[in-house]
């Protein structure tokens, strides 16, 4: 530090001026008119380097750090940003935490005490707390949830005070998503983000939050309306393995489309819930959607798949296991699984397609052999509305298990027609 502007600190420093800065010698300048601001000169080959530092005590120790370079952030802005993290101090926020990632750079900084994971209001710590205390404990499948969040927000926001991120940091995070061809995901990070922080807010962790959207990022999402032609149901049925190459997953495709029912409900299923006798499937409400559980008729066909499923899984408790058999697969591998296969099956004439559109092509089969609507939407355990939906306890089993009959009957005919 130069002796002058030791001198000058001590003694009052003239007042900084944006004329001024240009003629500052070497050392570090402190601003009287902000507290803690200071600017720092240096000699460069080609002139003079000048950085804003903002200089405070954090825990009984001296720390500064720098804010911005001139003439990039001015004077008045410079003023404005220490102003910012003074009163991010007075909330007991360290200023080292309230800045995006890539603007901390330490200069003569004291090292942190503490790591991030430890400090409550650390985004770490939100996280950390959101995914054990609310995703684990209410999400029937959290895998995909905490992966996004540890994708796509901590390394964005690693080491920040969470109290700090702001809207404009949202709007931004999620504005990368769309941008790298992900709209749908960004969407997803949206949705998931603004329950991180209500969470926090419930906690304690944060007072607010940053999630203040007032329209989908990845704008409004068109709905499937892809269904299987009959077609496109005979190439698949005559021979399922020529299409999916594994077996297992040939019986998961055709369990899908002859039950109606949703990936992960099958993918988290156990041999417990399965009665090849009774030909039941029981989906418990902690693996149904909506918490709504349900018992789904088996036609003879889909106990044959599901004995063929048996035969597959070894000896493990899980209707699809994990290839040591301790877990059931994930259900998001089903669906990537049938995307590798595309290829093949667009060999048999069948284009591309998700696990879901067999579920909208057996909603469909059931309105062409004219099942009733509502029994139609109770084989897919929709939700009724209305009185009918608070009232009537009756499960349907009987007609439920004819109207999945008739679908299994016309399949059947497509398939050797």
């Amino acid at each position: 530090m130069a002796t002058t502007s030791k001198l000058q600190t001590r003694q009052g420093a003239p007042k900084l001026t944006a004329t001024r800065l240009a003629t500052l010698p070497p050392g570090d300048h402190t601003d009287p008119a902000t507290s803690g601001l200071q600017m720092r000169v240096r000699k460069t080959a080609t002139g003079a380097s000048r950085t804003w530092l903002f200089r405070y005590t954090w825990r009984k120790e001296w720390v500064r750090i720098v804010i911005g370079h001139h003439p990039g952030m001015t004077l008045a802005e410079a003023r404005e940003r220490a102003i910012e993290l003074r009163k991010a101090i007075d909330e007991g926020i360290d200023p080292r935490r309230a800045r995006p990632r890539r603007r901390q750079m330490a200069a003569s900084a004291a090292p942190a005490t503490g790591t991030p994971s430890s400090d409550k209001h650390s985004i770490e710590y939100l996280v950390d707390e959101f995914i054990a205390r609310y995703l684990r404990p209410h999400r029937k499948a959290p895998e995909w949830a905490e992966a996004i969040l540890n994708r796509d927000v901590l390394p964005k926001w690693k080491g920040r005070d969470a109290r700090t991120i702001t809207p404009a940091e949202v709007i931004e995070r999620l504005d990368e998503i769309v941008e790298r061809g992900a709209p749908v995901l960004a969407n997803r990070t949206a949705s998931l983000l603004s329950q991180l922080f209500r969470f926090g807010i419930h906690r304690r962790i944060v007072a607010s939050s940053p999630v203040q959207l007032l329209y989908r990022p990845g704008g409004k999402e068109k709905p499937r309306e892809r269904t299987l032609t009959d077609a496109e149901l005979k190439a698949f049925l005559r021979d399922p393995k020529a299409c999916t190459r594994f077996e297992r997953l040939a019986h998961v495709a055709t369990i899908l489309l002859l039950t109606g029912q949703r990936r992960g409900e099958l993918a988290l299923a156990r041999w417990a819930d399965i009665d090849l006798q009774a030909r039941t499937w029981n989906i418990p409400d902690e693996i149904a959607k909506g918490g709504r559980g349900h018992i789904v008729p088996l036609s003879d066909w889909a106990v044959e798949e599901f004995a063929a499923l048996k035969r597959e899984s070894e000896g493990s408790k899980w209707v699809i296991p994990t290839a040591d058999g301790r877990e059931h697969i994930d259900p998001k591998q089903l669906s990537r699984s049938v995307a590798k296969c595309l290829e093949r099956f667009k060999k048999q004439g069948i284009a591309a397609f998700t696990l879901h559109d067999l579920r909208r092509t057996c909603r469909t089969g059931l309105s062409r052999l004219k099942v009733e609507p509502h029994i139609a939407e109770r084989v897919l355990n929709h939700a009724q509305a209305g009185v009918a939906g608070v009232y009537d306890r009756h499960a349907y089993l009987e007609e439920k298990r004819d109207a999945l009959e008739k679908w299994a009957a016309h399949l059947q005919g497509i398939s050797d027609a």
